[in-house]
């Protein structure tokens, strides 16, 4: 009896009993509708890039309407944009009430405003684990997703490495790593991953002086073993591979280049 071993975007041939069989990879992209919460920069638009250029149907979301047009006018028109905030139950309701069964949901992105626990405003740490906490809870709760389909949330290192200052951000991006585990089974076979990233060289940090930046980035790149920073790139092939291989689920992959290690 031949063995069938699926891999990503392959047809798979085997011999069984003298016959030859075929068939396609169920773990293919091309044709899948693929929904991008936060999709309009950074991680969320390279995954999108990525998963356009592997044939999928794509939606990006975001509360900008401004950065959506800037997003579908460089990812062309097969790229879809709608507007959501995940900030509310209203919103996430409605948003999911008139759409379609997705195949595969990505959310990334996050609002923070860095600070000690002590000092930063409780209102501002309220609104950072509303978005990306109760937002990533919002989808999974209201979203509609077909069969043999998944969700990948984008949550961050500092969930294993605190560090002063961004204690909430770790907190919180433990919690989704947590949420997304518990997902795999309450769910299942649904299935649920995420993406944990370390320093990432995207737009979210164009708030820094240009100076202080440069010298940020290159100081962590001696860092690491790698030697670099890391690009959004780097993220959403990671997305990308999560959302093809039908055998992950309930799994956290580092892409830190090896900041974990340090």
């Amino acid at each position: 009896m031949g063995k069938l071993i699926r891999g990503a975007g392959v047809v798979i041939e085997w011999k069984q009993g003298g016959n030859q069989h075929k068939e396609e990879d169920v773990a293919s992209l091309e044709h899948k509708k693929i929904l991008i919460i936060g999709g309009s920069s950074g991680i969320g638009y390279a995954t999108a890039a990525g998963a356009l250029a592997q044939g999928a149907k794509v939606t990006i979301a975001s509360r900008s309407e401004e950065k959506l047009r800037a997003a579908k006018a460089l990812l062309g028109s097969r790229a879809e944009t709608r507007q959501l905030d995940v900030s509310t139950d209203a919103a996430v309701e409605a948003f999911f009430g008139e759409a379609p069964a997705y195949d595969h949901i990505v959310v990334s992105g996050a609002v923070f405003k860095f600070g000690t626990v002590r000092d930063q405003n409780i209102d501002d740490a309220y609104a950072a684990m509303n978005v990306k906490f109760w937002g990533a809870y919002r989808v999974a709760r209201n979203a509609r997703v077909a069969p043999g389909g998944s969700f990948v949330f984008v949550s961050g290192f500092l969930s294993r490495r605190p560090k002063p200052n961004m204690v909430l951000v770790g907190a919180i991006n433990a919690a989704l790593e947590t949420l997304a585990q518990g997902l795999a089974l309450e769910m299942a076979p649904l299935r649920f991953n995420v993406v944990s990233p370390g320093i990432i060289d995207t737009p979210t940090r164009a708030a820094m002086p240009a100076e202080a930046r440069k010298t940020m980035l290159e100081n962590v790149a001696k860092s690491l073993p790698v030697k670099r920073v890391g690009q959004a790139e780097d993220c959403a092939e990671q997305i990308l591979l999560m959302l093809r291989n039908t055998f992950m689920t309930g799994s956290v992959v580092y892409v830190d280049g090896g900041g974990l290690l340090v």
